[in-house]
């Protein structure tokens, strides 16, 4: 099967950790090597960001990214990509005509409305994963949304032009229902983690470490370091739990820490609740390195405003690690409350502190839901389960498609 993916701003070739650059492109990067392991040749269509970039660059048997010229050659924050979509569509329609995919799975609102016009000339189905939903974060962040207002419009007009919709939690098919969508058109296929490379790393336990720390626990915190991620509501957290020391790791690499400005509004912050002492930020922190993390760790603490799906609670529960987190979203699935981690009310600090501290009083407990946690990864959320469920969907629109296309011959 050709495949082609289209991430507008999502780059498999990006470094983590920016604004703009997280779940979405480890979602594509491991999708995309998934189903080329699998025997399909895949195409990720990005835009092309910076100039000494070639056009095609080959990643690995079977998957390549393609680079599309659309805007200046330079990073450009994706709410402000709105006057280059429609050359990344021309380019785009040009490409396909060359070189016909057989499916197209667009990743992200701007990715949908850019593949719309070879899908529909061509006569390709094409599946829509969003995400993240405008309503939703319009909801949350308000006048501090800098989305475009043609956002919403064009989510909703997606979800009836799209052959599928392919969401990645119950959450998301409760909204985009609520958005006028049909339910039957949608499938549930969640993002994954590599359950190999996330696995509990071999170190004492976390609680002999915490006995040397002059009895003071160790909790890490681990998102990109935007106000929505909920790390200011961990630090307020840590003023209810005097014998715990958090650990920020995410955001800048370490040399840029102190010119960062949510870094030094973080930083503020933990003065004002009087835990500036217990606070250190370590910065980017490579996914090779994360188990090891974690191992020194009691437990993680994920407290988002609002999450479309989250990855990084997946990594945690990977590495057999209980974890704290907000009640929201793709946490609603993927953490089993009291089985595998605790879930709060969102924007609570007081009740994620009574969370952490009935974890830290247990380790029995922990241990438990570490191991419960690491079990629900393998049987659910490993990616070779999920690119197994996402070629399963591309299989039924083709075949879906041919059936619509021999009735209207007919």
């Amino acid at each position: 099967m050709k495949i082609a993916m289209v991430s507008e701003h999502a780059s498999p070739l990006a470094v983590l950790g920016g604004v703009d650059a997280g779940g979405q492109n480890v979602h594509v990067d491991a999708l995309a090597r998934g189903l080329a392991a699998r025997g399909h040749e895949v195409v990720v269509y990005t835009r092309r960001d910076n100039p000494d970039l070639a056009q095609r660059v080959e990643i690995v048997p079977g998957m390549a990214v393609h680079h599309i010229d659309a805007g200046p050659a330079e990073p450009v924050p994706k709410d402000e990509f709105g006057p280059f979509l429609a050359r990344f569509a021309q380019e785009l329609t040009k490409q396909w005509e060359i070189d016909r995919p057989d499916v197209i799975h667009a990743h992200f609102w701007m990715s949908g409305v850019i593949s719309l016009e070879g899908a529909e000339l061509l006569d390709i189905p094409t599946a829509m994963t969003y995400h993240a939903l405008g309503v939703v974060k319009k909801r949350h962040q308000a006048e501090a949304d800098t989305s475009p207002d043609t956002r919403i419009p064009a989510e909703r007009q997606l979800l009836t032009r799209m052959s599928r919709i392919i969401a990645t939690c119950t959450d998301e098919v409760r909204e985009l229902v609520e958005m006028g969508g049909d339910e039957k058109r949608m499938d549930i296929v969640p993002c994954g983690v590599d359950s190999t490379a996330f696995c509990p790393a071999e170190v004492g336990e976390s609680d002999v470490v915490a006995t040397e720390r002059q009895e003071r626990h160790r909790i890490l915190s681990l998102s990109r370091l935007v106000p929505r991620k909920g790390v200011g509501e961990v630090i307020e957290m840590l003023a209810y739990l005097d014998d715990v020391e958090l650990t920020v790791a995410g955001g800048p690499e370490p040399q840029a820490l102190d010119s960062d400005a949510e870094v030094a509004r973080l930083r503020r912050l933990a003065d004002e609740h009087g835990v500036a002492d217990r606070v250190t930020f370590v910065g980017a922190v490579g996914r090779d390195r994360i188990p090891q993390l974690l191992a020194e760790m009691d437990l993680a603490v994920v407290l988002p405003w609002y999450e479309p799906f989250g990855i990084v609670p997946l990594e945690i529960m990977s590495c057999g690690k209980p974890l704290v987190g907000s009640a929201v979203g793709g946490l609603l699935d993927t953490v089993s409350d009291g089985e595998t981690g605790l879930l709060v009310p969102p924007r609570n600090p007081r009740r994620a502190a009574t969370a952490v501290r009935t974890l830290l009083d247990d380790a029995a407990l922990r241990r438990s839901m570490g191991k419960a946690a690491r079990r629900k990864i393998e049987e659910q959320y490993d990616w070779r389960r999920v690119c197994e469920a996402t070629e399963a969907v591309y299989r039924d629109m083709l075949t879906s498609h041919s059936t619509v296309a021999v009735r209207t011959s007919a």
